[in-house]
Parts: structure tokens; C-alpha cells; sequence
């Protein structure tokens, strides 16, 4: 029996919502939102498609305690008018680190001890801060971190050379934020180090890491929101867990020397974060992601 809440309903959580149904991912899903008139549309407009799929998923609304059995807890509270005011994901700071305390505290007290992924922004800050507060281990919490950031990457690249962004690999790392970048030491195209083919097709590398960095506001501009890429990634995480993939990619994973949460390479599998995967980063590339851990904690403090 596969059980997944997700909490908070926004466009997000919603589209998670509406895929892990109708690719029948789940067997039962808790959805839960403070908006109850939200979760009580999303819940008949999910049921309303029950009839019409091939498989079934129990929708259980507005219920932390039956949260815990759950396998896995996807996070995607938000107030995205503070982004729209701010200019910067940390705009949402202020709101979302008051509804942490709410949110950890029933999912602590429903007594879940499933894998908790985190969309909510600024997802590295917020990502530590239910990790502490809901007493889960560091195993079993982490973000989405640069997962999309990477796949945004893949895209820009991708684009550039004319080829699926599934053929490009390498790594997004640091913040799910402005202080971003792409290593590029990781990034190969077909198994060929990128730097070495920006040489011999004259690509210009800031210019496509600065297109993955405003990957994002790219789409907010015109829809003023994001949904459909990270609610993949999400989901894609989800079911990493739930078949035990030990996947490995970019999320939001706690870092010893830094002590916080931060976009890096880990291998996901049944119990959230399996291992680290330890890369070998350029001085340059290093400095830049000690930069940018400097600006998390900032914001943590």
C-alpha cells in the first residue's frame, strides 16, 4: 500500500496532486491545504476523474493524523504573491518560515516516519528548518534543491546544441536561488566534456549558466507562477523513494561542513538520502559553493 501526503495546494502541489492519481503512483493520497474551501475543490475535482482512469486512489482531505503511515510527505506551502513583491525567492521567507512551525508540528505529531521532500521556497532555508523541527533524521528530509535548476541547465544546453537535454548530465549545485551555479567541470554532452566543446563550437558557458539560473522567472513572467517542471522533478523524486531507485542527482541535502541543507549530488532511495555523492569541483567551482552556503546561512540566522 503506496500512501502520499502532499501539503499545501497551490499550483504545485496541485499539479503533484492531480499526476500522482492519474498515473495511479499512489494508493492513497493525503492532500492538505489552510485554504479548506481550496482542498475541498481539489479533492471532488480529483475524485471526479476516479471514474474515468484505470486505477483507484483513496483521496483522504484535511487530515494530518493520517499522515502517519504515509511513505513519503511532499511539502509545497507557499505564498507566492511574496515572490511577486520581492523579486527573489526569499521572499517568501517570512511567511513560510511562521508556517513551518505550524506544519512541523502536526506532522510531528501525527508520528510520521516516512521521507519528507521539500518544494517549499527558499527551499534549502525551509528544507533545514522542517528537518529540525519536525525531528526527523537527515536521512529522510531533503529538497528539490537544483534538481530543477540542473534539469533547466540540461534545457539551456540542450537547446543550444540541438539536442535532448536527457543527452546533457552535470550538475546545478548551491542554492535553489540566485547564488546558483553550474559546475562545469560535470557537465558532459554524450559522454563529452562540455568545456571542451564550448572551445570548438564557441558556446558561450555564462551565458547558458545565467539562462538556467533565470530558467524560472523566465516562466513566472508569463504565467506568474512555475508548475509543471518542478511538480515533475518532485514527483520523480517520489517514486525514487517508493521503488527504492537509489537514483542519483541533485536535491537539497544536508552538508556536515556546512551545517544546513544545500543543493548537491545525493542517491535517493527507500529511506530518503543513501549517500553523498562526493564530488571533485575546480577551486573556482568550490569557492562558488561555499559562497553560496554562506548565503543560506545568512538567511537561516
Amino acid at each position: 500500500m503506496r500512501k502520499i501526503g502532499v501539503i499545501g495546494l497551490g499550483h504545485v502541489g496541485a499539479t503533484i496532486a492531480y499526476t500522482l492519481v492519474t498515473k495511479g503512483i499512489t494508493d492513497e493520497l493525503v492532500i492538505i491545504d489552510k485554504n479548506h474551501d481550496k482542498a475541498t475543490a481539489e479533492e471532488y475535482d480529483l475524485r471526479d476523474t476516479l471514474a474515468r482512469l484505470d486505477t483507484f486512489t483513496r483521496i483522504i482531505p484535511q487530515d494530518y493524523q493520517a499522515l502517519h503511515d504515509a511513505d513519503i510527505i511532499i511539502t509545497a506551502f507557499g505564498n507566492i504573491d511574496s515572490i511577486r513583491m520581492d523579486g527573489d525567492r526569499f521572499g517568501e521567507l517570512k511567511f513560510n518560515a511562521q508556517a513551518v512551525k505550524e506544519v512541523a508540528a502536526e506532522i510531528k505529531s501525527s508520528g510520521f516516519n516516512g521521507v519528507l521532500i521539500n518544494i517549499t521556497n527558499p527551499c534549502d532555508v525551509i528544507t533545514t528548518m522542517l528537518q529540525r523541527q519536525t525531528g526527523l533524521s537527515k536521512q529522510q528530509v531533503f529538497g528539490t534543491g537544483t534538481f530543477l535548476d540542473t534539469a533547466r541547465m540540461q534545457r539551456a544546453v540542450g537547446q543550444a546544441l540541438h539536442e535532448d537535454p536527457k543527452n546533457v548530465s552535470g550538475y546545478v549545485l548551491g542554492e535553489h536561488g540566485e547564488s546558483q551555479y553550474t559546475a562545469w567541470s560535470t557537465v558532459e554532452v554524450k559522454g563529452h566534456p562540455i568545456t571542451k566543446m564550448a572551445q570548438e563550437v564557441a558556446l558561450n558557458l555564462d551565458e547558458l549558466d545565467q539562462q538556467a539560473r533565470r530558467g524560472g522567472w523566465l516562466v513566472f513572467s508569463g504565467k506568474h507562477y512555475t508548475c509543471y517542471a518542478i511538480a515533475t522533478c518532485a514527483i520523480k523524486l517520489a517514486l525514487a523513494v517508493l521503488s527504492d531507485a537509489h537514483l542519483a542527482c541533485p536535491t537539497s541535502v544536508y552538508l556536515d561542513q556546512y551545517q544546513h541543507y544545500i543543493g548537491y549530488p545525493a542517491v535517493i532511495g527507500r529511506q530518503g538520502i543513501i549517500e553523498l555523492n562526493q564530488l571533485k569541483l575546480t577551486t573556482a567551482e568550490q569557492a562558488k559553493l561555499d559562497q553560496s552556503a554562506k548565503t543560506i546561512k545568512e538567511k537561516l540566522n
